[in-house]
C-alpha cells in the first residue's frame, strides 16, 4: 500500500514537472505574438526606449486606423482571401483525387510514381522559382492572380497526407458500395471524403496558412498596386531609411486574424487529422 502511494506521488510530481515545462515552452512560443500585439498599440516613441516597456503608457488604437489608411488594405485582404481560398479548395480537389488513386487503385508503376511525386517535396522552392516564373511569363500570367493561384493547385504534401489517411479507412466499405454498382468517383465522394474530414481540415489549415502568409512568390509575380496581397502591403511601412514599427505591428496583428479564425473553426478536425494520418503505411 505504501509503495503504491509513493508511486502515485512520483507520477503526480512527474506530471506536474512535465506540465510546467510545456507551459514554459508555450509561453516562450507565444511571447513574440504578445510583444507584437502590445507594440501595435504603442506610440512609436515608446517602442525603442531602454529598458523596454512591455505595456504602453497609453493605448494608441489609432495605429490600426492609420495602418488601414496608409494603403488600400481592404483590397489587399480581398486579394489574399481570393488566392488563399481558391488554392485551398483546389488542393482539396486535386489532392483527394491523386491520394485516392495512390491509396486504392492498382496500376503499373504506382509506387514508383508515388515516391517520385513525393520526392518533389525535397526540392527547395529556390530551385523551381525561375523555371516556374519563365512558364508563367510565357503564358502571360505575370502580374495576375493566376500566377499566385495556378502553381499551388496541386501539392505533394497534401497528396501524401490524404493518401496516408485514406489507407486507414477499411476497404470493406468500398467493396460493399462497389458490389452495389457504385463507381470509383462515387465511392470517393460518398464514402471516402465524408470519413476524411480530419485530414481534409488539416490540409485546409496548412494550405490556407501557407498561401495567405506567402511573401516571396507574390513579391516576384505581382507588380500592380491593386493586385498586391496583405504580406506585400505590410512592406508599405518599410523604406530604405525608416520603418514605421507601430503601424507595421498593427497591420501584422490584423493579418493574423483570418488564420486564427480558420484554425479555431477547424481545430477539432485538425488535431484528429494530425493524429490519424500517419497510423498506417
Amino acid at each position: 500500500m505504501r509503495k503504491r502511494k509513493i508511486k502515485n506521488i512520483r507520477l503526480m510530481i512527474n506530471s506536474i514537472i512535465i506540465h510546467l515545462i510545456i507551459y514554459a515552452l508555450a509561453f516562450i512560443t507565444i511571447l513574440p505574438f504578445i510583444w507584437m500585439v502590445l507594440t501595435s498599440v504603442k506610440d512609436i516613441s515608446e517602442i525603442f526606449i531602454y529598458p523596454p516597456k512591455w505595456f504602453p503608457t497609453k493605448l494608441k488604437l489609432s495605429n490600426y486606423i492609420d495602418a488601414f489608411n496608409a494603403a488600400p488594405f481592404g483590397r489587399y485582404y480581398l486579394n489574399s482571401l481570393i488566392v488563399a481560398t481558391t488554392v485551398t479548395f483546389g488542393q482539396l480537389i486535386t489532392c483527394s483525387l491523386a491520394a485516392y488513386a495512390f491509396a486504392r487503385l492498382k496500376f503499373p508503376g504506382r509506387d514508383i510514381l508515388f515516391y517520385m511525386f513525393l520526392g518533389t517535396m525535397m526540392i527547395p522552392m529556390n530551385v523551381t522559382m525561375i523555371p516556374a516564373y519563365m512558364i508563367l511569363s510565357w503564358l502571360g500570367w505575370i502580374d495576375t492572380l493566376n500566377a499566385l493561384i495556378v502553381p499551388g493547385l496541386a501539392s505533394a504534401f497534401g497528396t501524401f497526407l490524404l493518401r496516408q489517411f485514406f489507407m486507414t479507412i477499411p476497404k470493406d466499405l468500398e467493396e460493399s458500395a462497389y458490389i452495389d454498382g457504385a463507381s470509383r468517383l462515387k465511392i470517393l465522394l460518398r464514402i471516402i471524403i465524408p470519413l476524411s474530414k480530419p485530414a481534409l481540415a488539416t490540409l485546409s489549415i496548412f494550405t490556407f496558412m501557407g498561401v495567405f502568409n506567402d511573401f516571396i512568390w507574390a513579391l516576384i509575380c505581382i507588380n500592380s498596386e491593386e493586385l498586391k496581397t496583405v504580406q506585400l502591403g505590410l512592406a508599405t511601412f518599410r523604406d530604405k531609411y525608416f520603418t514605421q514599427w507601430d503601424l507595421l505591428m498593427a497591420g501584422s496583428v490584423t493579418a493574423v486574424v483570418p488564420i486564427l479564425i480558420v484554425f479555431f473553426i477547424a481545430q477539432k478536425y485538425f488535431i484528429q487529422g494530425i493524429t490519424l494520418s500517419g497510423l498506417k503505411e
